[in-house]
């Protein structure tokens, strides 16, 4: 029964970030047929994260107080007609209208995350949550190759269609196989611990917590490095290499395969040899270096070596922090401690893509992976001295 909800949940994450990836590399040069500037492209990029921001934590208090199963549900829902909007807009805003619909109820992979807490115990957390990353991985595989080959020509609402066809199947997924991971029992109790409204005082009482604290901030510092090279690929591709849209979404397959290897195959091995704050402060490092190479990279060529690095440390460090962070908090607030997280992580994906976008077009087209790397350098520092001589045990209930 565990394999069958593991199994199905793997594919409604799949489907969904397929949807999701097929607009990914596109984005700017679509954004650009309306004039859009670079500045203005990590605007776009930072709106869906803007909305989410919002929407993600209060998704995951809905979860624990109403199910897994609904929230999924309403959030592919809500995703489906944003990508309907995408498809059909003639106007910059129409643009900004189906991103910011598509975040505000596009939460959905930290209930998936939550979901699979559910159905795991400790032990066997981490390599579940490789799984949802594997299917993230696979999804970021397939979904910018087939959307750079469906934008071919310059046909860039084609694959918004495609990833409404796409999310519509996750939808019937949801509706038809899906099994309810809580049973009422486990809601109730939910519901008498947890809260259906974020308030910002829960964050600052969660920032001063000894090991779930210092999780968050990791999760804010990297997320912030990760969003600057996402937020801005898609520009340095077309002004630093002149690539189309099509060669963009190649590279970022191949990003998305190596991530599938790391979350797939790899992650159970790692967790079983080293402890999760040695992997998360091992991948900080070894993502600054490949993200300061990505910065000077002059040709295709060097750039497929240098993501190498960047996309394996990314697949270890974003499971093995969740599993992390599930563990330092109790088991009612699973839900809302990932929601929170995903919450600063979609506050990194709002100033980003505009810190990015801002500098590469004001002072080159290094600039953003140079300003990456330097968070990233400051925040291994930050962890060696802060969290590594810390167990991750579970902390006191968030209040």
């Amino acid at each position: 029964m565990q394999n069958r909800r593991l199994l199905t949940i793997f594919l409604i994450v799949f489907v969904g970030l397929l949807g999701f990836s097929i607009i990914l590399p596109l984005l700017p040069y679509y954004a650009e047929t309306f004039g859009a500037s670079p500045t203005l492209v990590g605007v776009l990029t930072a709106s869906y994260a803007a909305a989410q921001l919002f929407g993600a934590p209060v998704l995951g208090r809905l979860s624990d107080r109403y199910g897994r199963r609904p929230i999924l549900l309403l959030s592919s829902v809500g995703t489906l007609i944003g990508f309907l909007v995408l498809g059909f807009a003639n106007s910059l805003w129409l643009l900004f209208a189906g991103r910011i619909l598509d975040g505000l109820t596009g939460g959905n992979i930290s209930v998936a995350q939550a979901y699979i807490t559910d159905v795991t115990d400790e032990k066997e957390r981490a390599k579940g949550l490789g799984m949802v990353g594997a299917a993230f991985g696979l999804g970021f595989i397939i979904g910018p190759l087939l959307g750079g080959a469906l934008s071919t020509g310059g046909r860039y609402a084609l694959p918004s269609f495609v990833a409404a066809g796409i999310t519509l199947l996750n939808v019937l997924a949801i509706y038809f196989w899906r099994p309810e991971s809580l049973t009422e029992k486990d809601r109730k109790r939910m519901a008498q611990k947890s809260k259906n409204t974020i308030d910002p005082r829960e964050l600052l009482e969660a920032l001063r917590r000894p090991v779930f604290g210092p999780l968050l901030q990791t999760r804010f510092f990297y997320g912030f490095a990760w969003a600057i090279f996402t937020g801005t690929f898609g520009l340095f591709a077309l002004y630093s290499l002149d690539l189309e849209s099509n060669q963009t979404g190649y590279l970022l397959g191949y990003v998305g395969l190596l991530v599938v290897l790391v979350q797939g195959v790899a992650i159970g091995r790692l967790t079983a040899r080293y402890s999760e704050h040695s992997l998360i402060l091992t991948s900080v490092i070894v993502a600054s270096l490949g993200l300061l190479g990505w910065a000077f990279t002059p040709n295709v060529p060097v750039l497929l070596v240098v993501l190498a690095p960047l996309a394996l440390a990314s697949g270890v460090l974003n499971t093995v922090i969740n599993s992390a962070i599930t563990k330092a908090v109790q088991p009612e607030e699973v839900g809302g401690a990932l929601g929170l997280a995903s919450a600063l992580e979609c506050l990194t994906r709002v100033i980003s893509p505009i810190i990015g976008g801002y500098t590469l077009e004001k002072l080159g087209n290094w600039s953003p992976g140079v300003i990456a790397a330097a968070v990233l350098a400051w925040l291994a520092i930050y962890f060696s001295r802060v969290l590594m001589v810390r167990p991750a045990t579970t902390g006191a209930p968030m209040q």
